[in-house]
């Protein structure tokens, strides 16, 4: 099974990332509902700021946006240690 972010159901039932058991999003209507640019600032400044950029990508491709992973799993490139 593919690794999706797993919130805390515990502190929010209502987690838009929640999936059943058979790992279908149970809100999947919440980002389809969102435009693009939304949808980035959700997952950049909002509720998936905290999750892992692998996860996010995993999130996307699953709801049909893979054409915003790199605007939204940006790498932060560090420069090389003198």
């Amino acid at each position: 099974m593919t690794d999706f972010y797993k919130p805390n159901l515990n502190t929010d039932k209502n987690d838009p990332f929640a999936r059943d058991g058979d790992g279908k999003l149970v809100r999947r209507n919440y980002w389809l509902d969102l435009g693009d640019k939304s949808l980035a600032m959700t997952m950049n400044n909002g509720l998936g700021a905290h999750i892992p950029n692998e996860q996010k990508r995993l999130h996307l491709i699953d709801i049909g946006r893979e054409h915003l992973v790199d605007d939204i799993c940006i790498q932060e490139i560090l420069p090389p240690e003198s």
